[in-house]
């Protein structure tokens, strides 16, 4: 189905009565993999404490972040123009998409980094060292999730999600991106409340890898897409959080289970008065992975929902579609393979 970005901005009453799942991992392992399933299949979207990643370490990438972002425009720009990796300013994609925001877009292979760094920071060793280790970390973390749901689900192979991760040839980014504020002058939204502000920093999107692990400093922005108590579509915006990380079932991860999980549809919001950064890994598999719904997830009473594909097929089609398209659809199992052009 595709969701179209009519859906109204929520009114507070409804945005109180939408719980976002916290998902604590402290807790004993059975315990946390069958919460992992339940937000997943519910809002494909949790938010993750006791995660152990180091707060130093976060800190240090925010820091590290903000100086990027603090540099002169003509500083910024020998990072870019985005191809698709590298610094990016408003534009988002070569589809017309835009947004009131600056980016950096890179790929988490340590070499593709220390080699960036170059040309991002005036303390390149520096730079290259904490976003490796961040990298490392949250990719450590997704691994972990996606082991504990993989338990969850009761999958043969519980390492199915992860393997993809941790590959060599893992296609897996890293995004950070820097919102502005647009007008000091005016916090409020458009229903008079703070449940968001009315400029879109990141349009309406579901994010197209396995799993993305997303961390922001303390200023309000995200929204999810949800259904409240009366089955209406709004967007819930998600409090902040610094010490803790939020968690966004992809597109893959909702292929590979059969539509059993979903693939949360969200964006961004240019906060009206403070600078809002986030920080964002997409776990990916590898270019040649074929994605294809395992055989766990399919039965006579639940028939595959989706033909096979390649990661590096996806990203194709991903680039010729705008943000708020639904690619899913393209690869659904009742449309003939070649038929799913995008004429």
């Amino acid at each position: 189905m595709v969701v179209l970005s009519t859906s109204p901005v929520c009114n507070q009453t409804a945005c109180n009565a939408v719980g976002i799942p916290v998902i604590d991992l402290s807790r004993p392992r059975p315990d946390v993999s069958r919460i992992i399933v339940e937000a997943c299949k519910e809002f494909g979207f949790f938010k993750v404490i006791n995660h152990g990643v180091s707060k130093t370490l976060m800190e240090q990438m925010e820091n590290t972040a903000r100086e990027f972002f603090s540099l002169p425009a003509q500083e910024k720009e020998k990072a870019g123009p985005p191809t698709p990796l590298g610094y990016g300013v408003r534009n988002i994609g070569f589809n017309g998409d835009v947004g009131e925001l600056e980016y950096l877009l890179l790929h988490a292979n340590p070499s593709f980094i220390h080699h960036k760094a170059k040309v991002i920071s005036k303390e390149p060793s520096f730079f290259s060292y904490v976003v490796n280790e961040y990298v490392g970390a949250v990719r450590h973390l997704s691994c972990e999730i996606l082991d504990m749901l993989a338990e969850g689900l009761k999958l043969r192979n519980t390492k199915a999600f992860s393997t993809l991760l941790s590959d060599l040839e893992s296609d897996s980014l890293l995004r950070i991106n820097h919102y502005p504020p647009w007008n000091k002058n005016n916090n409020l939204s458009m229903n008079g409340n703070k449940c968001g502000s009315t400029r879109i920093g990141f349009g309406e999107h579901s994010d197209p890898q396995i799993i993305s692990v997303l961390r922001s400093n303390d200023v309000e922005g995200l929204q999810i897409l949800m259904s409240d108590p009366g089955g209406n579509s709004v967007w819930a915006p998600v409090a902040p959080d610094p010490d803790a990380f939020f968690i966004n079932v992809g597109d893959l991860l909702q292929a590979m289970t059969n539509g059993r999980l979903l693939s949360v549809r969200h964006r961004a919001m240019a906060n009206s008065h403070e600078a809002r950064q986030s920080i964002i890994f997409f776990g990916a598999p590898p270019l040649h992975s074929l994605i294809s719904s395992l055989p766990d997830m399919v039965s006579p009473a639940d028939p595959r929902k989706y033909n096979p594909f390649t990661w590096s097929e996806y990203k194709k089609t991903m680039y010729q579609l705008r943000l708020s398209h639904s690619r899913l659809d393209l690869f659904q199992a009742d449309k003939p393979q070649e038929n799913n052009s995008l004429d």
